[in-house]
């Protein structure tokens, strides 16, 4: 059986560098196997389909192959199309009546223990807030994420270190959910 998943890119085409065009990416995907290809953006979301069940080994697969076609390292985490719609559905914040640059999903390579953040003084940030979810962290920040100083505090090496992450405004996080459901 196959299953649709997306691929979620870390650090790419961001000011110059780690640069990997979507045309490119597609390709990779279909030379690694994988059927019904789509990019979103240009910050690194595809989605795929694939025989494949193992979410880890699709991301190791994704990311020897750009490594060997474009010579620098590029993280990749991948979900599965029930994953991505269960993250949109527990989110914690209104998302319906928030702007996407206010609501990121920060996704994780693998579950975060709150004590991980226990040393912030979340009340110190307000209005902005997180909560933590299934390998995620979703972050309200009403004056988006580039003003945000809890993203700058949530992303300090104590809080992240040993984690593979990466960040998307709630606007990519529907539309991947909308994309895998096809």
């Amino acid at each position: 059986m196959t299953t649709m998943y997306a691929a979620l890119l870390r650090g790419i085409n961001v000011g110059g560098s780690k640069r990997v065009p979507m045309p490119e990416l597609r390709t990779v995907l279909a030379e690694l196997g994988h059927t019904a290809i789509a990019t979103h953006l240009q910050s690194g979301n595809a989605v795929f389909r694939s025989d494949i069940d193992d979410e880890d080994a699709l991301a190791a697969a994704l990311e020897h192959a750009l490594h060997q076609r474009f010579g620098f390292a590029v993280d990749c985490l991948v979900r599965d199309a029930g994953y991505l719609a269960a993250v949109a559905d527990a989110c914690p914040f209104p998302a319906a009546s928030l702007e996407g640059k206010q609501l990121h999903v920060i996704y994780f390579d693998r579950p975060v223990d709150a004590s991980r953040f226990e040393d912030l003084e979340a009340e110190s940030f307000l209005p902005e807030e997180f909560r933590l979810g299934d390998r995620c962290l979703y972050l309200y920040a009403p004056d988006g994420l580039g003003r945000s100083k809890l993203a700058v505090a949530l992303g300090r090496p104590r809080h992240v270190k040993g984690l593979t992450a990466t960040a998307r405004n709630w606007n990519t996080v529907a539309k991947l959910v909308e994309m895998t459901r096809g």
